[in-house]
């Protein structure tokens, strides 16, 4: 565990004596900037257009669906995720980004997930005192982990939460969600995308599995790597998730928590699977899916994808109703997901499916000379009525000539070119050029009437 200090101390300046020059600095291996689509970069991280889309369409979906927006802090004390995750999880044990605060002593941890911060504030402001909520939030996360495609140290999650609720009709409805994402982008389930679900049942049902489960694997233990030895007692159900090769045959014939379910998580189960069968949407139940925290009960899912090579989870989630009485609250059900950003902006880009242009619907051509005031109040008077105008300015040499005017207007992927030249804005005027048609078609349009020409620089896209 790192401690971090909150006081002021001497860093080098890192001047290099020979030459004078100050050392470039470089963001911390595994997090990453996320930067125009304009600026050139040789990885594949999605553009912040991209990022941008995408929170379009999620806050559409999720106000389809009446959940509403929260933010929670990024440092939160250690003690929550101890508590809420489980000592003995990979992200507890090897993952977090912990440290003291040298000022009162706390332990703080950067957030390594979303959902034991949002049930925390639940519980802080006393938030289901009127009843049951659906929220959602997104923002980044951090994990001390191998970076690689699509996973990194810091990356953004998106958080769906429905808390109150225990029926099975919003574990399906959780899911439904998700797959609405997926069709606003572009994926399409089974094919790019695929439902794997299972149920965890309840904490006795699953102690009762558990101590099945070390038996079985005692009598196996000769075939069990380092990590499954090291898990045996304290996590047998993890030993499940193993991907080790060797242990595959033994894993496949552990005893399974499906025959462990009782009645009434097997009613809660069929009645989940029953709403999906409904809507049609096809699922596999993988009997091997234990998710990584240790908060789950009953309905579990991933979406997972081979579109990035080997198998990865998208997005997973499950009902969690004994985490709220286990981080300090009046118990209460609950049920949500789990979706790293990245990793499905990454696999959006790879099928290379569609987004709506994000260029500017025109570009303000100021040839040198042309007085501001006029071509200021235009462009504005424009942007009032929606109209997305990029106004060519000037650099330290000036406005540039007209044609290289022009060539930045075509570069920027603006549908129309707005050329205020002098004789037409004597006459208040401005030349409209299509730059987009072919033929670059042009007309002139009256200063003083801009609300009426406004809409036909708009795309209708």
């Amino acid at each position: 565990m790192t401690h971090i200090s909150q006081h002021c101390t001497t860093v080098s300046n890192n001047v290099t004596p020979s030459t004078g020059k100050v050392e470039k600095l470089s963001a911390v291996k595994g997090m990453n900037d996320i930067l125009p689509a304009s600026v050139p970069r040789t990885d594949k991280l999605p553009t912040a257009a991209r990022w941008q889309w995408f929170e379009e369409i999620v806050r559409k979906v999720l106000a389809r669906y009446g959940y509403q927006y929260l933010m929670t802090p990024i440092v939160e004390p250690t003690a929550l995720f101890v508590r809420g995750l489980g000592e003995v999880t990979d992200i507890v044990e090897k993952e977090m980004y912990s440290f003291t605060d040298s000022m009162n002593g706390d332990r703080l941890t950067l957030r390594p997930e979303g959902t034991a911060g949002i049930v925390r504030a639940m519980i802080e402001h006393n938030a289901l005192y009127n009843g049951p909520l659906r929220v959602w939030t997104h923002g980044p996360m951090f994990r001390h982990e191998r970076p690689q495609k699509g996973r990194y140290r810091q990356f953004h999650q998106l958080d769906v939460e429905a808390l109150g609720f225990a029926g099975p009709d919003v574990d399906a409805e959780m899911i439904l969600v998700a797959r609405a994402l997926w069709r606003e982008l572009g994926l399409i389930e089974g094919q790019h995308v695929r439902l794997e679900i299972n149920s965890l049942g309840q904490p006795a049902e699953r102690r009762e599995h558990r101590e099945a489960l070390i038996r079985y694997f005692e009598q196996n233990e000769a075939v069990l790597d380092e990590e499954a030895r090291r898990r045996l007692h304290s996590n047998p159900l993890r030993i499940l998730d193993s991907k080790n090769p060797a242990m595959q045959a033994v894993i496949e014939a552990a005893p399974k928590l499906m025959d462990f379910l009782g009645e009434a998580s097997r009613a809660h189960f069929d009645a989940v699977r029953s709403a999906l069968e409904a809507v049609g949407l096809e699922y596999r139940v993988n009997p091997r899916l234990v998710r990584g925290m240790d908060y789950y009960n009953l309905t579990v899912f991933e979406w997972v994808t081979d579109q990035l090579g080997s198998q990865g989870t998208v997005c997973g989630g499950g009902r969690y109703d004994g985490l709220i009485a286990q981080l300090g609250g009046k118990p209460a059900p609950a049920v949500g997901f789990g979706l790293g950003i990245e990793r499905l902006l990454l696999l959006v880009q790879e099928l290379e499916l569609s987004m709506p242009s994000t260029a500017a619907d025109a570009y303000a051509v100021v040839p040198p000379g042309t007085p501001l005031a006029p071509v200021i109040a235009t462009l504005e008077a424009l942007r009032a009525q929606g109209v997305r105008v990029v106004q060519h300015a000037g650099g330290v040499d000036g406005p540039g000539s007209f044609k290289s005017q022009f060539k930045k207007a075509d570069a920027s992927g603006a549908r129309f070119a707005l050329v205020f030249g002098e004789e037409e804005l004597a006459r208040g005027q401005v030349v409209v050029k299509s730059l987009r048609d072919g033929e670059g078609l042009q007309r002139e349009c009256a200063l003083a009437d801009v609300a009426q020409w406004a809409a036909t620089l708009q795309s209708t896209d």
